[in-house]
């Protein structure tokens, strides 16, 4: 078997899928290899496609008319990102997506997937059933957003995101989090001394 249909084995773990139908995923997806600080959309482009992340973190980020950055979303190893809005509707992105670690992703795009759709019905129900736990998770954080604290939205954090910390910048966390990065210091430090 090859790397990359071990690969796409991995984003589909628990489908079987025939021969011919694990050729077809595999020709569905363009593996990609992208540095650590490079820009893997910006905003004002066309969305055509989305990624999983087989190796990395990414970040989603959207920049204010007054300049200041806010990051939407993280993405880490068997996540998916894009600018979803955008890809969705066909328009316009209205965010960034950075590579914050050195990143191996799988492209698909939006015409690949329908086709896969058509061609095997279950793959369709694996990317609702994915979409579906995608919009509770971003609903789950609206609500964490306007009801929590901001030392409870960390904790929140580290519980998704176990590891991250060492390898994404502290304003990156602060502005995910809503908060400045001396608010940030402050909440850790208030959790070291306990």
């Amino acid at each position: 078997m090859t790397r990359d249909l071990e690969i796409i084995t991995t984003i589909f773990k628990d489908l079987s899928f025939t021969q011919e139908e694990s050729q077809l995923l595999v020709r569905s997806f363009e593996k990609l290899h992208l540095p650590k600080h490079s820009l893997l959309l910006e905003a004002g482009q066309h969305v055509y496609d989305q990624y999983y992340v087989a190796e990395g973190c990414l970040r989603t980020y959207y920049i204010a008319p007054d300049g200041k950055e806010h990051t939407v979303q993280f993405a880490i190893q068997d996540w998916w990102i894009s600018d979803y809005t955008a890809f969705f509707n066909s328009s316009t992105a209205s965010m960034h997506i950075e590579c914050i670690q050195d990143a191996t992703l799988f492209k698909i795009s939006k015409v690949d997937m329908e086709l896969l759709y058509k061609a095997m019905p279950r793959i369709e129900s694996y990317f609702r059933k994915k979409m579906e736990r995608a919009f509770a998770s971003f609903q789950k954080r609206i609500i964490a957003n306007l009801s929590q604290s901001a030392t409870e939205r960390y904790l929140n954090f580290i519980n998704t995101y176990p590891n991250i910390e060492q390898n994404v910048k502290n304003y990156h966390i602060a502005s995910y989090l809503g908060v400045t990065t001396q608010s940030l210091s402050r909440i850790r430090k208030e959790l070291v001394q306990g």
